[in-house]
């Protein structure tokens, strides 16, 4: 709600700074190319925000003076504190949290236009990362104290059993020298349970961040909104957890599942159920085009397609999806104009403005989001429910394995029912089902993430600690078995390329043997949302071509390390693949 009590959706754009955040290079977007000064630019640029239906200024943009709109300004308070691969245990951590929230809200305490803050940008608590480094640390570290005695708890002072979940460094034998132990690794060993702990450990990082950013915050500002710390495109399911009771909003950036728009709901479900209901914020969302007048590369695994005309298209339709969820109280472009030709400092080079770097608007997606930000008040003010998932029958779609994309999914059709998480947690993908004359198709859209430095193996990866899918079918022959393994490369733990890679494989009594003739590929980014699907023949699952009556299957996911699991009927992954009695059973639409 506004101060006045009205209803409120807040649709922004991010960077609405003039260019002033770039540097160094003539092909880059700056106000003084078209304006006499600096405010005469944000004057005109609010001016065009509000009539494409935008109203708030989304993060890193001018100060609200200059601008005149409600705004979401990001402090960084977690890395100016010094939180973040410091000491956050340490006493002075905390003092020093509380001074810095003072002197960052200043400028902004008091002003109607403050939606509220956003404590840091994605800071991501990638579990892997938090666990090795903390493990590294010298022993004067308050957290790495913490830390060994928390391991001493979680295993009742048992050595031996901390062993079998962990490879050690030379020479040490105890709890006692692995607190002294610095700067060596301390690693998963494959078939343990060691990921437990490390779970636990993020949860207690990220407990004390979001306790300590929103007691300074709220000391500082009691009337401003916490709007957390901008999670990535990933967010870890214990973090999400610890942060609910201390933030007002739940901030999000998000990357699009398909150049249509198309958005996993899986994702959202999950924050939902996390945090009880707490409102979502996208906090950065975006489309790029290879056809664009910046001459941006568009390099990388962020939603990028082809045409202007597809960007427009594909843009639209998001917004309306995302004023859809329930729980949605805002959603804000990522960015106002395009990246410098060649790239940012930092090497991100995206088509990702509403104007290019000469200031001209992108008409096609300028027209788009106007449309689709006037339809989002009264689409939001109604949410509609979720695409069906209580249909028994599988659509027909030609799918291709090759072009990289689930643009050619009937995907409100495709869409199978909820697969349902281990007790405890959340699902963390969604699947879809398709077939054709040549065979049965699926796709998964999840996330999962794997840290390079985390599990310790040799050449090549444990099949048993990857990310995979197991799927039944009966097609009328009996039950069939086949197993998709998501796989990363091995020169990643040198800090390489994090590119995955999927195979599959038909499960026997001798093992799981390479299903030949059938397809998978793998398409995410490359970590941590996971995109991959597959196209099994007919004559793989003994069946001349579709099956008059229809089919029946169960598929189960497995997350790295074998932490949580979810299926389509509930059970643990080797009871749903050996009870092909209790399989749902699927007709084909127009077969």
């Amino acid at each position: 709600m506004t101060p006045c009590g009205e209803r409120f959706l807040s649709l922004g754009i991010n960077v609405i700074d003039g260019g002033s955040s770039y540097s160094g290079t003539e092909n880059r977007y700056h106000w003084s190319r078209t304006d006499p000064s600096l405010g005469a630019w944000a004057g005109r640029a609010r001016t065009r925000a509000t009539e494409w239906g935008f109203n708030t200024a989304g993060g890193w943009s001018l100060d609200a003076k200059l601008l005149d709109l409600p705004f979401t300004p990001n402090l960084e308070l977690g890395r100016n504190a010094r939180f973040h691969w410091f000491d956050p245990y340490a006493p002075e951590t905390e003092a020093r949290m509380y001074k810095l929230a003072g002197g960052l809200i200043g400028p902004y305490r008091g002003d109607p236009r403050r939606i509220g803050y956003y404590t840091d940008n994605e800071v991501g608590w990638w579990r892997g990362a938090l666990f090795t480094f903390y493990i590294q640390e010298p022993a004067r570290s308050v957290t790495k104290q913490r830390m060994i005695e928390a391991l001493v708890a979680h295993y009742r002072e048992d050595f031996v059993r901390f062993t079998r979940d962990f490879v050690l460094p030379r020479g040490v034998f105890s709890f006692a020298d692995l607190l002294v132990s610095e700067g060596e690794p301390v690693r998963l060993r494959p078939g343990g349970r060691g990921i437990d702990f490390v779970r636990y450990w993020a949860k207690q990082i990220s407990g004390l961040y979001y306790r300590m950013t929103s007691a300074a915050l709220r000391a500082a500002d009691p009337e401003a909104l916490i709007l957390g710390d901008r999670l990535p495109i990933y967010y870890d399911p214990e973090a999400v957890a610890a942060m609910a009771e201390h933030v007002d909003v739940i901030s999000t950036n998000y990357n699009v599942d398909a150049p249509d728009g198309w958005l996993a709901r899986y994702f959202f479900d999950g924050l939902s159920r996390l945090s009880q209901r707490k409102p979502v914020l996208i906090s950065e969302w975006f489309f790029a085009a290879h056809e664009n007048r910046s001459g941006n590369r568009n390099t990388g695994h962020l939603m990028t397609v082809g045409t202007q005309a597809e960007r427009a298209a594909g843009a639209g339709a998001a917004t309306r999806r995302f004023a859809r969820l329930p729980d949605v109280v805002g959603i804000h472009w990522f960015q106002f104009h395009d990246h410098p030709t060649g790239g940012r400092a930092d090497g991100e080079d995206y088509n990702f403005g509403l104007v290019d770097i000469a200031d001209r608007s992108y008409e096609g997606l300028i027209a788009a989001l106007t449309r689709s930000n006037r339809e989002a008040f009264a689409l939001h003010a109604k949410p509609g429910p979720g695409p069906s998932r209580a249909r028994s029958a599988l659509p027909k779609a030609q799918i291709s394995i090759d072009d990289g994309v689930l643009t050619d999914w009937p995907k409100p059709r495709a869409l199978l029912p909820a697969l349902i998480p281990q007790p405890g947690e959340v699902a963390f993908g969604e699947a879809y089902a398709a077939w054709s004359d040549e065979g049965l198709s699926l796709a998964l859209i999840g996330m999962d993430y794997y840290d390079l430095d985390l599990l310790a193996f040799g050449d090549e990866y444990p099949r048993s600690e990857s990310f995979r899918l197991d799927l039944g079918v009966d097609a009328g022959d009996g039950p069939k078995r086949f197993r998709v393994h998501v796989i990363p490369p091995r020169e990643g733990i040198a800090g390489g390329s994090q590119r995955m890679r999927a195979e599959i494989c038909r499960v026997e009594d001798a093992g799981c043997v390479p299903a030949a003739g059938a397809k998978v590929r793998y398409f995410g980014s490359d970590q941590p949302r996971i995109t991959v699907e597959a196209t099994i023949p007919w004559q793989m699952l003994g069946a001349e071509g579709p099956p008059q009556e229809g089919i029946s299957f169960d598929l189960a996911v497995v997350a790295w390390y074998r932490s949580r699991w979810m299926s389509l009927t509930g059970r643990p992954p080797v009871q749903a693949m050996a009870e092909p009695g209790r399989w749902r059973t699927y007709t084909l639409d127009g077969r």
